[in-house]
């Protein structure tokens, strides 16, 4: 298995990973705690743990090795040198994120959180992500909650664009869009579908998908491991598991990505020099893409996406449904 570069995307593509899937004939690995297990991070860390997070069976990344690149000519690419980590969300099998408690989800936000922060100790790795796919059309890989967390050794594709946005954005106007975003959507309230303290649900304006929802603190904050001090993470657990019990009335398979900002511990590649207004320019956030058409043009030219939902139609649709039934 290796990690080769698109020369004109600039995408990194991981080859030669076979795609499997849980076999519903074989007990789920993460119903019971094997006795030679070794989980990463436990929470509670005492008695019973909630959250346990645990290596990947079949991981896409491997923590050994060196990120040395190699040249094929003009290509280049380079060994899985990473990490990869399933976050075991609840003992429970047949549970949902969106059906826990507020406290259960603030739990879960802070093992995201917690490995984010570990893992940016190791200066190999220049991002880590943290996403969930809900439901089969979404790729789920397992039916038991979890989501996953991965450490590589480049920034992937969509969060250089982000990236490479914000920084113009600050560059010309010193201020962040994200925040410009949440002060416009907050000022003409035909997008927002929910609110929570400091945190905003919103439609984005040019929406990709039908129902795609971020989740942004009103506050600038370009790191979601290291909330302001002041910062309520249990508002931010509640909104997250209202919208997603708003959404799952209509499409309860989706994508899930935290966005945060890269590890700037890293100092070689594509980070040497690395901005010196990242924390004024990117602003953390979560997106949430759910899976509502079967057969989507969104997918046959990446990139271009056809929205058949207008956010304004799809916010205030959203908006109308109670999470509370």
């Amino acid at each position: 298995m290796e990690i080769r570069r698109d020369p004109i995307t600039q995408s990194w593509v991981v080859q030669g990973q076979k795609d499997t899937a849980e076999d519903s004939q074989q007990a789920c690995p993460f119903d019971h705690v094997a006795a030679d297990s070794k989980p990463i991070l436990l929470s509670p860390p005492e008695g019973v743990a909630q959250v346990r997070v645990v290596p990947h069976p079949d991981p896409l990344y491997r923590i050994e090795g060196q990120p040395g690149r190699l040249a094929e000519g003009m290509y280049d690419k380079m060994g899985p040198t990473g990490a990869h980590e399933v976050v075991v969300e609840t003992p429970q099998h047949d549970r949902r994120l969106s059906q826990f408690s507020d406290e259960e989800i603030e739990r879960v936000l802070s093992a995201w959180a917690s490995r984010i922060v570990d893992l940016k100790k190791d200066v190999r790795f220049k991002y880590v992500s943290v996403f969930k796919n809900q439901g089969a059309e979404a790729g789920e890989e397992w039916a038991h909650a979890h989501s996953q967390i991965t450490a590589t050794i480049f920034v992937p594709r969509r969060i250089k664009y982000e990236l490479n946005a914000a920084h113009e954005w600050y560059k010309e106007r010193e201020r962040c869009i994200f925040c410009d975003v949440v002060r416009q959507e907050e000022k003409q309230g035909t997008r927002i579908v929910d609110v929570q303290g400091e945190y905003y649900a919103l439609c984005p304006y040019a929406s990709r998908v039908p129902y795609e929802v971020w989740l942004l603190h009103r506050r600038h904050n370009h790191l979601f491991e290291q909330p302001h001090a002041n910062s309520n993470r249990r508002h931010f657990a509640s909104l997250l598991g209202r919208v997603l019990r708003r959404l799952e009335k209509i499409a309860p398979a989706f994508h899930l990505v935290v966005h945060t900002a890269p590890n700037t511990r890293s100092k070689k590649g594509e980070l040497a020099g690395y901005w010196k207004t990242l924390a004024d320019d990117f602003h953390w956030h979560v997106e949430i893409l759910p899976i509502v058409e079967k057969r989507s043009k969104s997918y046959s030219i990446k990139e271009v996406y056809f929205n058949g939902v207008l956010p304004e139609k799809a916010d205030e649709r959203l908006r109308l449904l109670d999470p509370n039934t």
